[in-house]
């Protein structure tokens, strides 16, 4: 089967798809979406390496690495762990090399991600450690070769996550990837696809007018499309769970951004993800 469309940053293999994971999945295959579920740590790479495995073939790759907001304790919510309660405050993991590179050898492993820096929630320590894990990330990526996944966002002080880590990958990385859920500028932008990486974008995209100016920058041969479900749900989903089936809502905002024609969009962001991610 080819692929009719590519969520290329999903988290199937999280806790909110426990009571109907393979209904999820199987709506995406029915409609030709291929996915690539992400793991933000070892419990959820492991998963998603299970779940590529267990549908080998079938349109459905995963992604492994230690999210930055995991390097230390972290807020999240209750869909990725599971847990009582909306959130909760999970432990901090040390990156084992040797437990990733064993997953990311795998075949059905097509990324090294999310991982990156996120100082939305930061202090000092914590951007050092999540520097220093990033670099690791990178180091991984080179020795299998394979490409990066990366999660980078601003907090709201002066430290600019983006600059960040592109410095960093102009002094480590060897291979290239896609900015997951970028929401920089134009001008960030244009240093991430001077590096040759992608930038992908979500359902926000439906609901904002707040990164129509960078879409509408961007060659169409350099975006990706993804979902990053649970979250982030599209027009006309608001207030539901997401799920892979509703890329297609981000590859129809796409196409409108852009004012190109929607097949002419949906077949390029397929042959893009193809190219990045070496199907």
């Amino acid at each position: 089967m080819e692929p009719t469309y590519f969520d290329v940053h999903a988290h199937v293999n999280f806790k909110a798809y426990d009571q109907d994971r393979e209904e999820v999945i199987a709506r995406a295959r029915e409609a030709g979406v291929y996915m690539m579920n992400v793991g933000t740590q070892q419990d959820t790479s492991q998963d998603a390496v299970d779940l590529a495995e267990k549908y080998a073939g079938q349109g459905v790759y995963a992604a492994i690495a230690l999210h930055p907001v995991h390097t230390s304790k972290s807020h999240h919510d209750k869909q990725e762990l599971g847990g009582e309660g909306q959130a909760f405050t999970s432990r901090g993991e040390i990156f084992d090399m040797e437990f990733y590179e064993n997953l990311a050898r795998k075949d059905v492993v097509k990324a090294i991600g999310e991982c990156g820096l996120d100082y939305y929630h930061l202090d000092q320590d914590s951007m050092r450690l999540q520097k220093e894990v990033f670099i690791k990330h990178i180091e991984l990526a080179n020795k299998v070769n394979k490409p990066l996944m990366l999660h980078i966002r601003n907090g709201a002080g002066d430290a600019n996550a983006y600059k960040d880590a592109i410095e960093l990958l102009k002094l480590h990385a060897k291979v290239k990837g896609d900015v997951h859920f970028f929401a920089g500028d134009i001008e960030i932008a244009q240093e991430f696809l001077a590096l040759g990486f992608t930038l992908s974008f979500t359902g926000v995209i439906t609901f904002t007018k707040d990164y129509d100016e960078v879409v509408r920058s961007i060659p169409l041969d350099m975006i990706l499309s993804e979902t990053d479900c649970p979250y982030i749900t599209p027009t006309p989903f608001r207030g539901k769970r997401n799920e892979p089936l509703h890329v297609r809502e981000v590859v129809k905002a796409i196409a409108r951004i852009k004012g190109e024609d929607e097949e002419k969009v949906r077949v390029q962001l397929v042959l893009n993800a193809k190219r990045v991610f070496g199907f």
